[in-house]
């Protein structure tokens, strides 16, 4: 694919808006990826990265290697994820703990409508393609409901802690730091990086680089042989994550992190009202779903974007 300066610096936005996803424990960099269209080539790209594009590096033919690997496109793409978790996470951060209802409902809106625009892209709704998209829904509840267990310190489960994160991180609706989460390891790992533990951290590092070749090579395979089953089944990972991006949550039991600060460990859905009684914050409702519409409607104007862009091509 031909891309001019430009192109590569909207891949680099879109970049931007994957890391600041992946920072929401909940939220996916992957649903992100999909809604602003670059979702499949991302995962070709990296499914990409396998032995023969190594041989071709060690051999010094770094020009055949780079192409090989869509190199441009995803160092655009890692670019913008690094430039946001690193600027943009301190900032996400102090929303969600201070506006966090509003944060929410922004994400809820957001995916609701990328779950519109994703089973849009499916032209025929038949037998299998439902159930696909039930099943997906089904697992993203299910994960989104289940308690987190105890750390296992032990390297053979970092490391499938890094894999399975990261694999959970380019899927739309589950999110890695969430898996992490319930893995009992976030607190572990984010330790690890405070304290610059580097066999810890080489070891979960590994999991992650070994875990997202094999899956994008999996999920390149799902959407080579079965595109329409493997799109509604992630539509229905979008849907059933919805449980867990509920604006107005109760926190019975939380944990307090590398930094000291106390965060929500066990988090329950609660309605408006209930959220407004214990809060005091009798405007939350009114700002929650201006700002939800707000999420909705970005995904359609995106959508516009693209294909006026489509058309220009």
């Amino acid at each position: 694919m031909n891309r001019k300066s430009k192109d590569y610096l909207i891949l680099v936005l879109k970049g931007i808006g994957m890391g600041a996803a992946d920072v929401v424990p909940g939220v996916s960099g992957g649903t992100i990826a999909f809604i602003t269209g670059i979702y499949e080539e991302l995962i070709n790209s990296i499914k990409s990265i396998n032995f023969k594009a190594i041989k071709l590096l060690f051999g010094l033919k770094i020009a055949e290697f780079w192409k090989t690997i869509n190199g441009t496109f995803l160092l655009s793409v890692v670019l913008g994820i690094m430039v946001s978790i690193f600027s943009l996470a301190k900032l996400i951060e102090y929303l969600l703990n201070h506006y966090p209802v509003l944060i929410w409902s922004f994400f809820f809106g957001l995916i609701i409508a990328s779950t519109v625009y994703v089973a849009k892209t499916i032209k025929k709704w038949n037998a299998v393609n439902i159930f696909s998209a039930v099943a997906g829904i089904l697992v993203a509840y299910f994960i989104t409901i289940i308690s987190p267990v105890e750390a296992n310190t032990a390297y053979w489960f970092i490391f499938i802690s890094g894999a399975v994160a990261i694999c959970a991180m380019i899927l739309p609706g589950i999110s890695g730091s969430f898996i992490l989460v319930l893995l009992g390891m976030y607190k572990f790992i984010l330790e690890a990086v405070g304290n610059l533990q580097i066999s810890i951290l080489i070891t979960f590092l590994a999991g992650a680089v070994i875990g997202i070749i094999a899956f994008s090579n999996f999920l390149s395979w799902l959407l080579r042989k079965y595109h329409n089953q493997t799109i509604a089944l992630l539509a229905g990972f979008m849907v059933g994550s919805l449980n867990k991006v509920w604006p107005w949550k109760q926190v019975p039991e939380t944990f307090i992190d590398h930094t000291g600060e106390i965060k929500p460990l066990v988090e329950k859905n609660i309605m408006p009202e209930t959220y407004e009684q214990i809060t005091g914050n009798s405007a939350s409702l009114f700002w929650a779903v201006t700002i939800a519409i707000a999420g909705f409607a970005l995904i359609f104007v995106i959508e516009s974007l693209t294909k006026t862009k489509n058309k220009k091509n």
